[in-house]
């Protein structure tokens, strides 16, 4: 090994053993395997807000009614079914088929069915009425393994699991800030979340909603990683143009 070779090893191992040593484990602070932990669990289901576009199907033993409200399934020009949906307008109300225009901004999965249930049944007979989100989606974004925006096929969705749909955080991300950015009516809200502890089970952003982006930060070994690759690639490049032209200055005497 050349004597500038050693030069590079000896400064790069000295700025990597100056970097802070970081905690790749997620809730480090849970007692130990011989004891047990509880902690309660938040009210986070997931509201209806404007913009949703919602999946509403209502069943009943009347076979016109049930052809009646299925107006948010559309045919095809291939003869297909596909689903078209109700969306939230600016009011925060579907247009449904009967009944008008519907509030439902504000009210989970849960209340909106047993609202329209409740509404339905002055015309039709013990109405069954099931609503999906159809555009429910997260974003994972920053010191992933695969960035994305993801489909949550059902209504509840952990940080955990987004994350882990994401491919888990990197060697990099910050595990102890990770953020989330939510959006509630007219407000963007943005919380910090240390997965480095087991509070973060109870927090209120542990369960993701919908158009939730979580944002994991690269930590100071990342930036001090890519300054020193910064440092050393024009360093490396001049002094490959300088050997080079004392070379050819060599070879023409």
């Amino acid at each position: 090994m050349t004597p500038m070779k050693n030069i590079y090893l000896f400064l790069a191992l000295g700025l990597a053993s100056c970097s802070s040593p970081r905690n790749l484990v997620y809730f480090s602070d849970l007692p130990s395997k011989s004891q047990r932990s509880e902690l309660a669990v938040v009210d986070t289901e997931p509201k209806i807000q404007k913009s949703d576009l919602l999946n509403i199907t209502v069943n009943s033993s009347s076979l016109e009614s049930n052809v009646l409200f299925a107006a948010n399934v559309n045919t095809t020009e291939r003869g297909y079914y596909e689903k078209e949906g109700y969306r939230v307008n600016k009011n925060g109300e579907v247009n449904f088929p009967v009944l008008g225009n519907v509030k439902l901004e504000g009210l989970t999965i849960e209340q909106a069915q047993k609202a329209l249930s409740s509404q339905l049944s002055n015309y039709v007979k013990k109405p069954i009425v099931n609503v999906q989100f159809m555009n429910f989606k997260v974003t994972v974004i920053g010191e992933v393994n695969h960035p994305s925006t993801f489909e949550v096929t059902n209504d509840k969705i952990t940080l955990l699991e987004a994350l882990g749909m994401a491919g888990d955080m990197t060697a990099y991300g910050k595990r102890n800030n990770v953020l989330v950015i939510r959006e509630s009516g007219e407000k963007r809200i943005m919380a910090r979340v240390d997965l480095n502890k087991k509070e973060t089970l109870s927090s209120p952003y542990f369960y993701l909603k919908q158009n939730d982006v979580v944002y994991v930060e690269p930590d100071k070994a990342k930036a001090l990683e890519y300054s020193r690759s910064n440092t050393f690639r024009p360093l490396v490049i001049a002094t490959i143009s300088a050997v080079a032209v004392i070379t050819t200055a060599f070879i023409r005497n």
